[in-house]
C-alpha cells in the first residue's frame, strides 16, 4: 500500500512526458502535414498504375518511381507554375478589368423581345428597373473594394513560392512512399490490428479503398465535366474558354458543379443574338451538368469504396468545409473508418445466424 502514491506519481509523470513528446512531434511535423496527406492520397490512388509501370520497366522499382515522379511533376507542378505565372503577369490587367466594371451599364433588351405582345413592355420596364438598382448599383457599391482586390492578388503572388515549395515537398514524399509502399502498408496494417484487432485492420483497408474511390469519383468526374464544358465553350466561341474551364474544374472539385459557368455562358450567347448556338450550348450544359449523377457513383464504387454513397458525399462536402481542399479526401476516409468501427461494434455481440 505504501508504494501506491509513488506509482501514481510515476504514472502521472509518464503520461505528461508522453503528452509533451506527442505535442512536440506534432508541432515539428506540422509544416509537413498537408504535403504528407496529399502525397498519401496520390500514392494510394495511383499505386496500381505504378505497379503496372514497374512491370513494363523490367521490374525495376527505381525506374518506376522516377517515371511516376516525372509524370506527377508534369501533371501538377508545371500547370501550377503556369497558372501562378499567368496570375502574376496579368495581375494589373485583372485589377483594371475589375475597376472598369464599375462603369458598366447594361444595354437595352433586344428589339424582338421588346416587341412581343403583352410581355415585351413589361419585360422592358422590369429590365430598366433592375439595371438601375441591381447590377449597376451593386458594381457601384463594389468600387471601393477594388484596392482590396489588388492587395489580395499581390498577397497570393507573394505566397506563390511557398505553394510551389509545398508541391515539390509533396512530390518528394510521394517518391519516398512509392519506393517503400509495401513496408508502409504493412506497418499501417499492424498498427490497425494492434489498435483494434481485426476491425482495425479492416479499417485501414477500407480507408485505402475510400481514398481511391473518392479520387476516382471526385477527381475524374471533375476532369471530365470541366473538359467537356470547356469544349462546348470553345465550339460556341465564348471568350476566355480556358480560364472558364479552370474555374469549372475548381467548382467541380468543390461539389458545386459546372452549372454556374455554363449557364452564365448560355445567357451571354443568347444575349449576343446567336439563338442557334445558345440552344446548342444550353443542351450541352444540361448534359454536362447532370452527368456526374451517373459517372461519380459508378467511379466511386469501381474504386472499391465499400460504404454507403451518401456517407461518401457527406465526407466529401463536410471535409471540404472543415479542412479545405485536402478535406475532399480526408473527410471520406475519417467517415469510412468511423463507419467500419461502429458497424463492427454493433455486430460484436450479435448471435450467429442459424
Amino acid at each position: 500500500m505504501s508504494s501506491s502514491p509513488r506509482d501514481l506519481t510515476r504514472t502521472l509523470l509518464a503520461t505528461l512526458f508522453l503528452g509533451a513528446l506527442i505535442y512536440g512531434s506534432v508541432a515539428i511535423l506540422r509544416p509537413f502535414l498537408v504535403p504528407a496527406i496529399w502525397a498519401t492520397m496520390i500514392v494510394v490512388t495511383t499505386w496500381p498504375v505504378m505497379l503496372r509501370l514497374q512491370q513494363r520497366l523490367w521490374g525495376r522499382r527505381a525506374l518506376a518511381v522516377t517515371a511516376m515522379t516525372l509524370i506527377l511533376l508534369l501533371a501538377i507542378a508545371v500547370p501550377l507554375a503556369l497558372a501562378v505565372g499567368a496570375l502574376v503577369t496579368n495581375a494589373d490587367d485583372i485589377v483594371d478589368q475589375v475597376k472598369s466594371l464599375t462603369a458598366f451599364r447594361l444595354p437595352g433588351l433586344p428589339d424582338w423581345l421588346v416587341s412581343l405582345p403583352y410581355v415585351g413592355p413589361r419585360l422592358a420596364a422590369a429590365w430598366q428597373q433592375w439595371a438601375a438598382t441591381g447590377v449597376e448599383g451593386l458594381l457601384a457599391q463594389l468600387q471601393p473594394y477594388a484596392g482590396n482586390l489588388t492587395r489580395w492578388l499581390l498577397g497570393r503572388a507573394s505566397n506563390a513560392g511557398y505553394v510551389m515549395l509545398e508541391f515539390l515537398l509533396t512530390l518528394l514524399l510521394a517518391a519516398v512512399m512509392y519506393a517503400s509502399g509495401e513496408k508502409a502498408a504493412l506497418a499501417l496494417l499492424r498498427f490497425g490490428r494492434r489498435l483494434a484487432g481485426e476491425q482495425g485492420e479492416l479499417s485501414v483497408l477500407l480507408a485505402a479503398r475510400a481514398i481511391r474511390g473518392v479520387a476516382l469519383g471526385v477527381g475524374v468526374t471533375a476532369v471530365v465535366q470541366s473538359v467537356l464544358g470547356g469544349l462546348g465553350l470553345a465550339i460556341v466561341g465564348v471568350p476566355a474558354a480556358g480560364l472558364l474551364t479552370a474555374l469549372m474544374f475548381v467548382l467541380c472539385l468543390a461539389q458545386v458543379g459546372p452549372s454556374p459557368v455554363l449557364l452564365s455562358a448560355v445567357v451571354w450567347v443568347f444575349w449576343s443574338g446567336s439563338i442557334g448556338w445558345g440552344i446548342f450550348l444550353l443542351v450541352w450544359a444540361l448534359v454536362v451538368s447532370t452527368m456526374d449523377n451517373v459517372l461519380r457513383p459508378w467511379l466511386i464504387q469501381r474504386g472499391g469504396a465499400d460504404m454507403p454513397l451518401l456517407l461518401v458525399f457527406a465526407g466529401v462536402i463536410g471535409g471540404l468545409l472543415a479542412f479545405g481542399l485536402v478535406g475532399i479526401f480526408v473527410g471520406p476516409v475519417v467517415l469510412a473508418v468511423a463507419y467500419t468501427l461502429l458497424q463492427a461494434w454493433v455486430e460484436l455481440d450479435q448471435p450467429a445466424a442459424a
